[in-house]
């Protein structure tokens, strides 16, 4: 029975939603999902204060790449302790989490000691699905993979069936990231489109943009879904000022008409995993309200409270 280390979120639960996570001996420091990995060994952790605003994490992790260092450290005597047959990275975006340049320096400190690096690089969600079966042909399980990937993908085939046969379509800004702003990429936009809505920022494939202020304000979205990178709903929360404090902030079309919404950018949007369908449904959710129902709201998204004054400035 192979043993497998994953360094990365999202790989962590497609190995678990492929039926493999008794395999599983080792886990990075943002593997939570299911509740049950955590009680792994943890073989990573940032060298950035994730607890800083998002303005001081900005110019933090901006500091690192200026100087080509990692934003992650890895455990490389733990690693080596454990002796993985597989450890699974991703080689998509080196601040989200621990890259491949980052496993290939620790595995410069295994010689000797035979082990297989899986590198995912998801761009689109034709890409989460490649990297599904990619994992499942590795661990000799293609079929478990090929079975995983039809059911998400009719699942998501469903929503957008019915969302496309909805006449309205708002238009939608998600914000990735608050002080300074960016803008959702990679597979968001495509899920935008799929949950009924037009998406005004971002490109599908490519990675997310920074957006200047001025931009938002004179697209003037229908409808604004905050989902900050590794950020939960309370998290997010403490984090709203910047944009409360913008010029024009109350005269947005959603700010005036209450459709904007606080998601989960943590365990959902920014993992591209499984739950991507359920980052669908949140979507489906929050555009068309009367149509779906899936049971999100509250954990996995809210509707900002913009009845107070003070949120107005």
């Amino acid at each position: 029975m192979p043993k497998i280390v994953s360094l990365l979120s999202s790989a962590t639960e497609i190995v678990c939603a492929l039926g493999l996570q008794d395999q599983l001996i080792g886990r990075s420091h943002e593997c939570d999902f299911p509740e049950s990995v955590k009680r792994l060994p943890q073989l990573s952790k940032p060298k950035i204060d994730i607890h800083a605003k998002s303005s001081e994490i900005d110019r933090a992790v901006k500091a690192l790449a200026h100087d080509a260092l990692s934003i992650y450290e890895i455990d490389a005597p733990k690693l080596r302790l454990l002796a993985p047959d597989f450890i699974l990275t991703q080689d998509q975006c080196e601040v989200c989490a621990v890259s491949l340049k980052d496993v290939e320096r620790a595995v410069c400190e295994m010689a000797g000691l035979p082990v297989s690096v899986i590198s995912l690089k998801p761009n689109s969600l034709t890409d989460v699905f490649s990297d599904i079966l990619q994992i499942a042909e590795a661990l000799d399980i293609r079929q478990n993979g090929e079975k995983l990937v039809r059911h998400l993908e009719q699942r998501m085939s469903d929503i957008a069936g019915k969302a496309h046969q909805i006449s309205s379509r708002p238009r939608a800004a998600l914000l990735e990231w608050i002080d300074p702003l960016m803008v959702s990429g990679n597979w968001v936009p495509e899920l935008v489109e799929a949950a009924g809505a037009e998406n005004l920022f971002g490109e599908a494939g490519k990675h997310s943009p920074w957006l200047e202020w001025e931009s938002l304000k004179a697209a003037d979205p229908d409808v604004i879904v905050i989902v900050p990178c590794g950020f939960d709903l309370r998290r997010t929360k403490t984090e709203l000022s910047p944009l409360f404090e913008k010029p024009g902030w109350a005269d947005l079309k959603a700010v005036r008409e209450n459709r904007v919404y606080l998601a989960d950018g943590n365990q959902y949007f920014n993992r591209p995993g499984p739950r991507l369908v359920e980052s669908l449904e949140i979507l489906a959710e929050i555009f068309h309200p009367e149509f779906f129902n899936f049971g999100h709201q509250e954990n996995g998204w809210q509707q900002l409270d913009l009845s107070k004054p003070a949120l107005l400035k």
